[in-house]
């Protein structure tokens, strides 16, 4: 095998994962290129993470308690040893773009399931993702849907559907988002009575047909009694969406973009791939794993290296990947969580519906100083399995060390 073999497959795992340790990459080059990337994009031949021995550490009684943290710990367990790392990272990616906080639910079951949302769903199809997200308690919660109603329209949901998870400002009217609103009236959630005193239990979804708005709509130039699925449906045609997802995938896979706000105004850096990308949308019905197909086995992204400021999970994770420890949930676990956070990234709770701002608006005075102090301290430990074996593969190299 190649340097330039090994060092393509690190940039592919760098990218749809969360590294890999050197004899990873090695066994990985024995497949060759095109095989894992076949195997990136089918999860499901892999085992899941198991995760019955996480409750040596936390409880049942203490994961139902409605506090992020624990969750949080998980999810950085599963980041750290899934060998389904595709699909640990699209469920990142959607939660940065779908982006709800636990700081405005304080309902954390109802959280947890909205990442297991993505994490089960998040390489199908946009419509899939777009419905299932729609019916989310915790997004009904976060965007007010729940408060939304045949006799009181809350536009909430329906504004930010149209500008932060579809099409982009600029691409509908101010009309759209009344029509949308009135359409997901009677889209709400229920929680299950008692709450207390053994903890949160997760809500469902509820539909009452009583509240919903079944007026005839005009919606994006058609006109019909339009429910919220009939929304989705129009959502998902139309060229303004492709090209939203698109930009989404090319900024969290290939290379920094501006933030979402500025993309009504700010063109994309690579046009060509961006157009690469939604003809992969349109061939395939909305196909997220037949776009992520196109872009990894695209020139554009194998030559895209050192073009993007990890998130902080990225980071943290990738560095225990690396030096090989919490390979068995440890209670330090929360320690990770707590230097994520100090990063500028707190999963389960991002800042505001535009989620957290990447690219270089990660990195200032104080949280470059903690991604640095954060790993040489995890890097200066030559008593971690993964720092040994670094350390014995480069004394056993003919250059000297010194």
């Amino acid at each position: 095998m190649s340097d330039h073999d090994l060092a393509l497959l690190a940039h592919l795992l760098r990218r749809a994962g969360f590294g890999a340790t050197r004899d990873e990459l090695e066994a990985y080059a024995e497949q060759g290129y095109a095989t894992v990337v076949d195997d990136l994009l089918h999860p499901e031949r892999f085992p899941d993470v198991e995760e019955d021995v996480v409750c040596r550490y936390y409880s049942l009684g203490t994961l139902m308690e409605d506090s992020p943290t624990v969750w949080q710990g998980r999810w950085m367990y599963r980041m750290i040893n899934t060998k389904r790392p595709l699909q640990e990272k699209m469920a990142l990616f959607w939660h940065g773009v779908f982006a709800t906080g636990w700081h405005k639910s304080e309902h954390t079951p109802s959280m947890a399931l909205q990442i297991d949302l993505f994490r089960r769903n998040g390489l199908s199809d946009i419509k899939t993702i777009l419905l299932d997200l729609s019916r989310d308690p915790a997004m009904l919660d976060w965007l007010d849907n729940s408060e939304n109603h045949k006799d009181a329209p809350n536009e909430n949901y329906g504004r930010e559907l149209l500008e932060l998870f579809s099409m982009g400002v600029g691409n509908y009217t101010e009309a759209d988002i009344k029509m949308a609103a009135r359409a997901f009236t009677g889209w709400t959630y229920a929680q299950p009575i008692p709450l207390y005193p053994y903890g949160f239990y997760p809500a469902h979804f509820v539909y009452r047909p009583e509240d919903h708005d079944d007026s005839v709509k005009t919606f994006l130039g058609k006109t019909g009694r339009f429910n919220g699925e009939d929304i989705v449906e129009a959502i998902v045609k139309k060229p303004a969406t492709a090209k939203f997802i698109a930009r989404h995938l090319y900024n969290f896979f290939v290379a920094d973009e501006p933030q979402v706000p500025s993309w009504n105004h700010m063109p994309p850096q690579d046009p060509e791939a961006i157009d690469t990308l939604c003809k992969a949308y349109f061939d395939s019905g909305g196909s997220l794993r037949a776009m992520l197909r196109v872009l990894f086995n695209a020139d554009f992204f194998k030559a895209a290296r050192f073009t993007k400021v990890k998130s902080p999970a990225e980071l943290v994770a990738g560095t225990m990947k690396l030096v090989g420890t919490y390979r068995f949930p440890e209670p330090g676990m929360l320690t990770l969580v707590a230097a994520s956070t100090a990063m500028g990234q707190s999963l389960l709770n991002p800042p505001t519906v535009e989620g957290w701002h990447t690219g270089k608006e990660w990195i200032d005075g104080g949280t470059l100083n903690e991604r640095v102090n954060f790993a040489v301290n995890e890097f200066a430990d030559v008593n971690r399995p993964g720092v040994q074996a670094i350390v014995t593969r480069l004394a056993a190299l003919d250059t000297p060390l010194t």
